[in-house]
């Protein structure tokens, strides 16, 4: 009787995390299963541009970096009292906008080289630099632009009906990224396909000096939220497309083995989202409290992140058996071969349960941690957790496959 009544109270307490982050996960998973079916139909490009698979883990996770953290710093905007929903010169939106699309800029740039540096030092066969750089920058600019719109529209939702912007943020926009970054590439991997090299190369350069006079230009601005914001997220964000990168490989690796049952390389972009998205959840909620003074940094956690954790437990097991079920039905719906069903399922919850324990641990300390030294939670915790998860996710992945005996 007294279990009873304590899951009755839990359930009832966070009764507004399960409806929101259910049904966000939900619109998520749609989206990672669209990017998913793009990725199956991705294999001949990716056979005609190698090594072109290392970027498409950091291209994806960038955009859930940049606009997952423009998501949950607008969400405590909203706890603290700061924000308003305007514009205008030197709002907290306005300043929020702008860094995310200068960011996307830099990081973008960075992402094209890292890849090629890291590919050639590995002994990977691949494209140019500057291939990578018009694929990387071209493809994000253009994702970024649509990701601005949605989370302006996310805020206003938010703001508007006084939700609780932590619980369905970071799935909404996951979703978002996933459902343009995919195409974006594709559409700039096609452009690098039917253009004379010497146009790649000197659109590549264009990039490169418009990225310079953006941050050139943040660099000089009197918006100090905006500097702030780009200061603190470029090295974070430089970590973490090395990292995502990291995950590239460990896929690239196993690229031809995954290619036999393409219904695997629909399942990995909604596997590792959906993961992100679950994170972005829990540092997104984490990071509020900090910020409010709910919890303190401490070296256990207590019986507030426990609980908080044991949720993001709970609508994992939805999640990953949703992937696994939704990835066979697409594969099959296109015509992609499977390994099964039950299979599916398997290696979806097997590596999700790995997952989900590692990012507990790792989105807690990695909040506390930043917060103890005074770096906002919101910049951090996000693009941080969610680049490891990509990259232990990518391992666990790829490791239940060999241990179910798919490849």
């Amino acid at each position: 009787m007294g279990a009873r009544v304590i899951i009755k109270a839990f359930i009832t307490r966070n009764r507004e995390v399960f409806a929101h982050g259910l049904v966000a996960n939900m619109i998520s998973s749609i989206g990672d299963l669209l990017a998913g079916a793009t990725l199956g139909f991705m294999t001949n490009t990716l056979a005609l541009l190698p090594g072109l698979m290392v970027l498409i883990p950091p291209a994806i996770g960038m955009r859930g970096n940049i606009f997952g953290a423009l998501g949950s710093r607008l969400g405590t905007a909203m706890h603290i009292g700061t924000f308003e929903m305007t514009v205008r010169k030197g709002s907290v939106l306005r300043q929020n906008l702008e860094s995310s699309i200068f960011l996307t800029m830099i990081i973008s740039l960075l992402m094209g080289v890292f890849a090629k540096l890291i590919i050639d030092l590995m002994g990977f066969p691949s494209i140019s630099i500057w291939a990578f750089i018009f694929i990387s920058v071209l493809g994000g600019v253009l994702a970024g632009f649509v990701l601005i719109f949605v989370n302006i529209f996310v805020a206003y939702i938010g703001f508007k009906k006084g939700w609780d912007i932590d619980n369905f943020s970071a799935p909404i926009i996951t979703a978002a990224g996933d459902i343009v970054t995919l195409p974006m590439l594709f559409l700039s991997a096609i452009i690098v396909l039917s253009s004379p090299e010497v146009i790649v190369f000197l659109f590549s350069v264009l990039f490169i000096i418009a990225t310079f006079i953006s941050l050139i230009f943040t660099v000089r601005s009197k918006e100090e939220l905006t500097k702030r914001i780009l200061i603190e997220s470029i090295p974070v964000l430089s970590l973490c497309a090395i990292l995502d990168i990291g995950a590239g490989l460990t896929i690239e690796h196993k690229l031809e083995e995954l290619v036999t049952f393409p219904a695997l390389l629909v399942m990995i972009p909604p596997f590792l989202e959906d993961a992100n998205a679950l994170g972005g959840i829990l540092t997104s909620r984490l990071a509020s409290m900090l910020h409010i003074g709910l919890i303190k940094p401490r070296k256990i956690p207590g019986g507030v992140e426990i609980e908080n954790f044991a949720i993001i437990l709970i609508l994992s097991l939805w999640v990953f058996t949703l992937v696994g079920i939704s990835s066979h039905l697409v594969a099959l719906l296109l015509g992609l071969s499977s390994p099964g069903i039950w299979v599916m399922i398997l290696i979806s919850l097997l590596a999700g349960f790995l997952t989900i324990v590692a990012l507990t641990v790792i989105s807690y300390y990695i909040a506390t941690l930043t917060f103890h030294f005074s770096l906002d939670p919101d910049n951090h915790s996000i693009p941080l957790t969610s680049s490891a998860i990509d990259f232990i996710g990518a391992i666990f992945l790829m490791e239940a496959l060999f241990l179910i005996g798919v490849v």
